[in-house]
């Protein structure tokens, strides 16, 4: 039986992760983010570079329900997500780390996974107070299962140590270590090598690479580290004044005069 056009449509619309349609962000006269489109399929690894100012995280937090776009809309697997707040966006999988780090400093390493488990718990809060049976197992899951996290992601020798007093490098893994405890389908990653030297920036390149493919994940990433982000995405967008000057792979990418006029000549260590 030949297969229509229509259906082909429809089996690789199953394949995009994250889509949007003319997402514009404006703050009063300033349009940050310019009909903005994306689409991300399953397994991939996307970045959006650009500039400083160019919208790059704007967008980030449209995705993730921090703004609601001024227009356009934003699709999760087919699932309109336009506007809707950041948590539920979160229960299904979405998790995002940040340009500057946001751990509850004051914890232990263990703790910090733990509470990012919870958020997914099954168990409402009474049955968790009254210790039944079915919280009693979910408990103990969780907490076998961020053991397993903080030992796949290096932490483990850490994990009673106050999350403060790690080195940065430590810190941005337990970001991320942090982010994947929700068990998210999509991870949005906001300049995960900001502040790292280029041996932990080199180390950073081949966990991501190698996070994506253990916990089958999509991957979209923000980053100024041109060598990180031509090493790793498969898709590139470039922002520039909120606009989309430039996508495609790594090679039309380097190979775009726009781009590189705009943006690839720079410090890569330029803050965001």
């Amino acid at each position: 039986m030949k297969t229509t056009d229509k259906a082909i449509d429809q089996i690789i619309d199953k394949n995009i992760v994250l889509r949007t349609e003319n997402m514009t962000m404006q703050f009063g006269g300033v349009v940050a983010v310019d009909n903005l489109h994306l689409t991300i399929r399953e397994h991939q690894i996307v970045a959006l570079i650009g500039p400083n100012g160019a919208g790059k995280t704007t967008a980030f937090n449209m995705i993730t329900g921090v703004y609601t776009p001024s227009s356009g809309k934003i699709f999760l697997q087919g699932e309109d997500i336009t506007g809707m707040k950041p948590d539920k966006i979160t229960r299904m999988g979405v998790a995002r780390t940040f340009q500057n780090i946001r751990l509850f400093k004051d914890l232990t390493v263990f703790e910090n996974i733990i509470i990012a488990k919870h958020f997914s718990m099954k168990s409402n809060v009474l049955s968790a107070t009254l210790r039944l049976p079915g919280a009693v197992r979910e408990e103990k899951r969780m907490r076998e299962e961020s053991e397993a996290l903080l030992e796949r992601m290096g932490l483990a020798d850490v994990r009673n140590d106050i999350a403060n007093s790690l080195p940065y490098g430590q810190q941005r893994h337990l970001e991320i270590a942090r982010a994947l405890a929700t068990s998210p389908n999509l991870l949005l990653l906001d300049e995960p090598a900001a502040g790292m030297n280029p041996q932990e920036t080199e180390d950073l390149t081949a966990s991501i690479k190698q996070i994506q493919q253990d916990f089958n994940l999509t991957v979209f990433l923000i980053e100024h580290h041109m060598d990180l982000v031509m090493e790793i995405s498969d898709r590139i967008y470039v922002l520039d004044f909120g606009q989309t000057i430039g996508k495609g792979t790594p090679g039309e990418i380097q190979n775009n005069q726009r781009v590189v006029e705009a943006y690839l000549g720079v410090d890569d260590d330029a803050e965001n």
